[in-house]
């Protein structure tokens, strides 16, 4: 992978290569500007050759891809690892607030009734990956020169593949609609076992990996 460089003017240049980044620093003539990711920054005055650098990046659930390309040239890659446990910390802090007003001691009047959400409000944990993922963007952006972003977003309907026609409160029933879920998994594996894959028999509901 290669370095990021920026000049004496925080302006930045196009990345090197690290053989190139350990002899400036070692010859005094560049200072490290940041470690994630890696970057220096020239002491002196320089100015050099741009090119327009593509930052390319996936959307996932719980990693987002990052990848800084040129010309077919891979200058960077890296994964960033979206947060988990911001719905169980503000189910965790509602249990303490909750159990506070029932304490006996000063009475807390609960505040919820008197906040409005605004218009384009999300939820806490959508709102965390959303600047989590902003934030890392706009730290590449300002690391190489004449960024180029592109974007990459999937969205699929599930249930619209397996059933085209579906609509209005069709979503909120899903397939087990009229099924016991045991009963509905027997049927949904072709009353099969799925670790000899054979029929008849005695079957028993259970993971193929056992747990």
């Amino acid at each position: 992978m290669f370095v990021f460089v920026l000049n004496k003017h925080v302006e930045a240049l196009m990345p090197c290569k690290p053989r190139k980044a350990r002899l400036l620093l070692k010859q005094k003539k560049a200072k490290i500007a940041s470690y994630k990711p890696f970057t220096i920054q020239l002491i002196y005055r320089s100015s050099g050759y741009k090119q327009p650098i593509n930052i390319g990046v996936d959307l996932g659930a719980k990693h987002t891809g990052i990848a800084v390309t040129t010309n077919d040239k891979v200058l960077a890659k890296g994964e960033v690892e979206v947060r988990q446990d911001v719905k169980s910390l503000l189910e965790t802090r509602r249990i303490y607030r909750r159990s506070r007003r029932y304490r006996k001691c000063r009475y807390r009047v609960p505040r919820f009734d008197n906040r409005k959400r605004q218009e384009n409000w999300l939820p806490p944990s959508i709102q965390c990956r959303l600047d989590n993922t902003f934030h890392w963007i706009d730290r590449f952006l300002a690391l190489v020169p004449n960024p180029v972003l592109t974007i990459e977003v999937g969205k699929f309907d599930i249930q619209k593949m397996m059933n085209s026609e579906i609509q209005g409160e069709e979503y909120q029933q899903g397939q087990t609609l009229g099924y016991h879920v045991r009963y509905f998994v027997f049927a949904r594996d072709n009353y099969t076992c799925q670790a000899c894959k054979k029929k008849g028999g005695i079957l028993n509901t259970h993971h193929i990996v056992y747990r």
